[in-house]
């Protein structure tokens, strides 16, 4: 049986295995189309990227034609270098440079030899490319912005780099792609998909029709659009109020998740990163490591959160059972926890409702001990409480459709453990965890989304930027509900207390005529280690809030980056964004002309002179990017003029 068996398979086999090769090498031509022959050229048709419009149907960001110049090393002839240089406004070592690393790339293969031209300058070659043999113009598309906001949130694209073309066989010198923001993150969607032609040559290189009749050809399908999830009337009123002022305002919608503004300052014009001068405007805007104008504070940054974190606090005290709405404690100017924890809320005696508006450090302080000491192991206390604050989204990536974000800090007994060398934690050690000033550390955006928690009365959809893809649904966890350790019944008296924070507490200054707000003001210390030496700075100024109070529309954090205390100016921007965004139009005039005209760059400057007496090549990159801005601006002017 053996002897017939082992010759069979082997027959068997063999015959597979010349069917297979016979099949590919005569029948399919594929083969063909994917090796480097000469015989036949590859052409590629660019399709549009997909459009992007705000929530309400505005287009923000459409498409404006642009145009590559392609080499191909070995098809070059004699040309006339030195008129093909005037022409394009090089110089020969740049002509030379860039045909030596096409040459490196591949002598058959097509690369970029000039990118991005202007339709002068395309006009200008189209005219006498017949004289450039190995030289063609390759049309793209580049970005068109509608609008002078939005950079962070937009991204930008830009030339794929070898790396991705090495990973991503689709992409290929020259090639766009998004980079950073929903670019980035919906790349694939956006992008559309290549069309491409096969075209046959004679023995000559010249082309004499396509291959197979265009058998092989495809048809270039079109990006899809995106609708944000972005008010871009708020998005642009956030930036306004945002000038001369650094850090990040998150606006969400409680009862979807969606981000409804996502401002971070200081900002640049995302036309800064369009054309021939994109990679000179980007590494300015990178250098710049004062300002940051690439960093998106609202994401990215992470702060101790100050008093707001008193609302997750005394939640948890709640839940815990370790006070009632009842429980009073004594304030006398603060409390001493071992430490005294100094307060400025000018009462004696207080509970739950008037210890949150006006925001006693002595209530919160014991309302935190209680809930270590509750349990004898007081590392299992401290992670009963991280898993409460947790469920707030805190500590923790969100999950959020942006390529970028902090995860923050919240602490938990594997981290004292080694800070206090397993020795057990007494609440007094880490008693500035229960105002926000311990090791506690959280973004804009979680704050935001800590208030939709609040404000939904248990539970949050992750936050989430854009709304709607044309002819796709959006990925289900946008849609699924995320519910906090704390029981519902908890929310309304903590609730009460934040309203009251405009009623008769902290931001009652802030209040708006018939439109009842929930808030809470913050301030975090604010220091610099530079070259050794620590500075202390002006603290950083915070407020969330959620409006309106009955079956609120909009949750927010503002974080203002030495903004003195919470009321001065995070606590105004604030209630401008909600009545703006609940009501449509400003009542407060007062606030909107204080905020607009007010600037915190006297206080920037204290701390540029410090790191540029240690760092002048800095004030120099500082210094350059700021013209490259007046110039765009300029621009702008006169684009709109005309």
């Amino acid at each position: 049986m053996r002897k017939i068996v082992l010759p069979a398979v082997i027959i068997v086999s063999s015959i597979l295995l010349l069917t297979k090769i016979f099949y590919l090498q005569v029948i399919d031509e594929t083969l063909k189309l994917k090796a480097e022959n000469n015989a036949i050229k590859k052409v590629f048709d660019f399709p549009e990227r997909g459009y992007i419009y705000d929530r309400n149907g505005k287009l923000l960001v459409a498409n404006q034609p642009s145009y590559d110049i392609m080499v191909v090393p070995r098809e070059i002839k004699d040309i006339d270098t030195t008129e093909f240089c005037n022409l394009l406004h090089i110089s020969k070592e740049y002509f030379i440079k860039k045909i030596e690393k096409a040459n490196i790339y591949s002598p058959r293969l097509p690369s970029v030899f000039l990118s991005q031209l202007n339709k002068a300058e395309y006009a200008a070659f189209q005219e006498k490319e017949r004289k450039f043999e190995g030289f063609y113009t390759q049309k793209r598309a580049l970005r068109d912005y509608q609008v002078k906001e939005c950079a962070n949130i937009f991204g930008f694209i830009t030339q794929a780099n070898e790396a991705i073309i090495n990973k991503n066989p689709y992409y290929n010198p020259g090639d766009l792609i998004g980079k950073q923001g929903v670019e980035q993150e919906y790349e694939e969607i956006l992008r559309g998909v290549k069309g491409v032609k096969y075209l046959l040559r004679d023995k000559h290189n010249k082309i004499i029709g396509p291959y197979k009749n265009g058998e092989f050809d495809t048809i270039a399908q079109q990006g899809k659009d995106l609708t944000l999830t972005i008010d871009h009337e708020l998005q642009k009123y956030g930036t306004e109020l945002m000038i001369n002022k650094r850090g990040g305002i998150v606006a969400i919608e409680p009862k979807s998740g969606e981000i409804l503004a996502l401002v971070s300052a200081p900002t640049y014009d995302p036309a800064m990163l369009v054309g021939r001068q994109r990679s000179k405007n980007y590494t300015a805007l990178y250098n710049d490591s004062i300002s940051k104008p690439l960093y998106d504070r609202g994401l990215q940054a992470t702060y101790p959160p100050g008093s707001p974190f008193k609302i997750i606090t005394g939640l948890i005290g709640l839940h815990e059972e370790v006070i009632d709405e009842q429980s009073t404690f004594y304030c006398n100017g603060g409390a001493n926890f071992g430490r005294f924890m100094k307060c400025h809320c000018g009462l004696h005696t207080l509970q739950l409702n008037n210890g949150t508006y006006k925001s006693c450090n002595s209530y919160f302080g014991n309302t935190y001990k209680r809930t270590i000491e509750k349990y004898k192991d007081s590392y299992y206390s401290v992670d009963n409480w991280a898993n409460h604050v947790k469920s707030f989204g805190l500590g923790q990536f969100l999950g959020t459709d942006m390529p970028i974000g902090a995860k923050g800090l919240v602490p938990t007994s594997k981290m004292y453990k080694k800070m206090y060398n397993g020795a057990p934690i007494r609440s007094s050690y880490i008693i500035s965890n229960s105002i926000g000033q311990g090791e506690v550390l959280t973004s804009p955006i979680q704050l935001a989304n800590m208030m939709a928690v609040v404000a939904n009365q248990g539970y949050y959809y992750t936050p989430h930027i854009v709304k709607k893809i044309k002819g796709q649904p959006l990925d289900k966890k946008f849609t699924t509900k995320h519910y906090s350790t704390i029981d519902k019944q908890y929310f309304p008296p903590m609730i009460q207390g934040l309203a009251d924070v405009y009623n008769v507490g902290t931001a009652s200054s802030l209040k708006v005529e018939g439109l009842q707000i929930c808030g809470k003001t913050g301030t975090a210390e604010n220091k610099i280690r530079v070259a050794g030496k620590t500075y202390q700075l002006k603290d950083h100024s915070i407020f969330v809030a959620f409006a309106p109070k009955e079956n609120p529309t909009i949750a927010i954090a503002v974080f203002i980056e030495n903004g003195y205390w919470g009321s001065r100016w995070a606590g105004p921007i604030a209630t401008l964004m909600v009545e703006k965004y609940v009501n449509g139009k400003i009542t407060r005039k007062d606030l909107e002309t204080t905020m607009l005209n007010g600037s915190l760059l006297p206080e920037y400057e204290k701390i540029e002179n410090i790191i540029f007496q240690r760092f002048p090549e800095q004030k120099k990159e500082s210094d350059s990017l700021k013209k490259i801005e007046t110039a765009i601006g300029e621009a702008r002017k006169e684009e709109e003029s005309n």
